[in-house]
């Protein structure tokens, strides 16, 4: 029987740009950021882990569409030690989808494709115009190496220690690169 290919959901960030907590922003569908975000990563993987920090776990639950939420006690240390307890989490998955909670914009067909090109020895990381974007996914042979970051350096410091085990797959969804910093960013992704 294949294993799954999960989707792990970073929402541990401080939001410091933005003013106020911008996973909970909402969007013109009436959604607040992490709900429409985590209900199109919801329609594609049955297993999938959130990862936040211990004050926004509550919030957050109420939007998760059933998904587990992870608290991490030391969130300041930065995505790459985020992503690495996120890791060490992991259930027994073929692959691991590494997802931001604040790209909604994202199409739920791109999360598909991404999730049917990972192997276990790769790194897929979607293109958008020549530029990489994200969710990044990760075959089950890199996950103790995942489980290892740490900083605010996150999966892509995997793609530049292991070159040859990157694919980079071109999708036409602009949502790959519409992540949310400023209150300006998320007036304009909805306006276009």
């Amino acid at each position: 029987m294949t294993k799954p290919i999960g989707a792990i959901v970073l929402a541990a960030g401080f939001s410091s740009r933005f003013g106020s907590s911008k996973l909970l922003a909402r969007l013109s569908s009436g959604k607040s950021v992490f709900q429409q975000t985590v209900e199109r990563i919801a329609e594609v993987f049955p297993d999938r882990l959130v990862v936040t920090r211990p004050e926004m776990a509550a919030q957050l639950q109420e939007l998760a569409q059933g998904t587990a939420i992870l608290s991490f006690e030391h969130a300041e240390r930065g995505m790459g030690a985020t992503l690495a307890f996120a890791a060490q989490q992991i259930g027994d998955w073929d692959g691991c989808v590494v997802c931001l909670g604040d790209m909604p914009f994202i199409e739920t067909s791109t999360y598909r494709h991404i999730a049917e090109q990972v192997t276990a020895n790769s790194i897929v990381t979607p293109t958008f115009d020549s530029k990489m974007g994200n969710p990044v996914a990760f075959g089950k042979n890199l996950f103790t190496d995942l489980g290892a970051l740490t900083g605010d350096s996150g999966g892509r410091r995997l793609t530049n220690r292991y070159p040859q085990a990157v694919r980079e797959l071109q999708v036409s969804d602009p949502g790959i690169l519409q992540d949310i910093d400023t209150p300006e960013e998320l007036a304009l992704y909805q306006d276009s």
